[in-house]
């Protein structure tokens, strides 16, 4: 008899309730977050022979008993906490919110819907671990350069325009002779968030060294599209996972949000409009890609961007356009890299890949859109201004196209 076993997972204790394929309860248990959590979960589960855990959020606060039960050869799928949340919902009776009700939700969601299964994790989460390491920094560096500019016109009239550098706000601040308690007190403030400016500094190119060596330690060929660099491939591998679980690049791009949604209704034409769907991260990745291939007006991407403006659509929709476009491309490489991975024998701590996208076409998909890859993208199509040495001149070298 095929059992389901649902947890609900809390800090400090889990709790599974087993149902049959008829949704009957056959038993539940509780047990504490601890070093043997896993021995006594399999323990209590043992007379059900034909099992599988359900484990809500098994990539946020299930995470590690989920992956604790997978390396036990426990067969775990994951339910989002949105398909349990149904379940109560719709539920009929009375039914509490507890610990027992929200397992036998869990459990109930993972036998009407199709949910994913959770593996073992591989490189695909490193590079997602140093990918959201990065996004923070950055975010994190954004607060405190706006902080400085604050501070800085309060003590200079117009403070600083344009972006912000530690140099440049350490030399007006050590030209600076603060008047008062006040601008005192500012001026020592103003001097650590410079600091916190440098150190952040420092951290962000650490973890894009990281990234960097994650990426090249993946063998992914997505740093050979134009416009994606180590960042932009860690997000997309890490946020992705295994390719195989989407089977077309039409569901891909349903999960990035590049696909347009149907809104059409009776006896009405299809009406489509912008997706704001999908994973956001991944969006706006690609996004970035695209802006990359519009800037320079060598790349094919450009061309195609032009080529939408001319047939009358506006700028917004000639990116979207093209964002779709990248999406697919992007799509061919995961396919084209799990097929490459699946073919190297496995190595000592390392994965073999998966057999299912053994149907990606050719040993290296190309796209017309891309050439070879840029050092990294812009996220502004505003042409970025050489920098120029005193005493020298500065040209700008042609840019050469490969050839396809």
């Amino acid at each position: 008899m095929a059992v389901m076993i649902g947890i609900d997972p809390h800090k400090g204790s889990h709790t599974a309730v087993a149902l049959d394929s008829h949704e009957a309860p056959l038993g539940e248990f509780r047990v504490r977050s601890a070093a043997n959590q896993v021995d006594r979960l399999l323990g209590w589960a043992a007379p059900f022979a034909a099992r599988t855990w359900a484990v809500e959020g098994a990539g946020g606060l299930g995470y590690l008993l989920a992956q604790q039960l997978v390396a036990a050869g426990e067969c775990v799928v994951d339910v989002q906490p949105k398909l349990a949340a149904r379940v109560r919902l719709l539920a009929t009776g009375a039914s509490n919110k507890n610990d027992p009700n929200d397992a036998r939700s869990v459990a109930v969601a993972a036998l009407r819907s199709t949910v994913a299964e959770v593996r073992a994790e591989d490189h695909a989460a490193v590079m997602k671990v140093w990918a959201k390491r990065h996004r923070d920094l950055s975010r994190q560096h954004n607060r405190v350069a706006c902080r400085l500019h604050s501070v800085l016109c309060e003590l200079v009239p117009g403070g600083i325009a344009g972006e912000i550098s530690p140099a440049q706000a350490t030399r007006l601040l050590e030209e600076l002779e603060p008047v008062g308690a006040v601008a005192a007190a500012r001026h020592e403030l103003a001097m650590e968030l410079v600091a916190d400016l440098i150190r952040l500094d420092t951290q962000r190119r650490d973890a894009r060294r990281r990234i960097a060596a994650a990426v090249t330690a993946s063998q992914t060929t997505l740093t050979e599209l134009f416009g994606v660099g180590p960042i932009i491939a860690a997000t997309v591998i890490g946020d992705v996972g295994d390719i195989a679980r989407f089977p077309s690049r039409d569901h891909f791009a349903a999960y990035n949000g590049t696909a347009p949604i149907e809104v059409s209704s009776g006896g009405r034409r299809k009406v489509f409009r912008l997706s704001r769907r999908g994973n956001r991260r991944l969006n706006h990745v690609i996004h970035m890609a695209a802006v990359t291939q519009i800037r320079f007006r060598h790349t094919a991407g450009r061309a195609y961007y032009d080529r939408k403006i001319a047939e009358g659509h506006s700028g917004k929709e000639a990116i979207r356009a093209l964002k779709r476009r990248i999406s697919d491309a992007i799509y061919a490489r995961l396919r084209h890299d799990a097929e490459q991975a699946a073919k190297r024998p496995r190595g000592p701590g390392g994965q073999s890949g998966n057999v299912s996208v053994a149907c990606a076409a050719g040993s290296r998909p190309e796209h017309r859109l891309f050439g070879q890859a840029t050092p990294g993208p812009d996220s502004t199509l505003r042409p970025r201004q050489p920098r120029r040495r005193p005493g020298t001149t500065t040209t700008t070298p042609q840019p050469t196209q490969r050839s396809t």
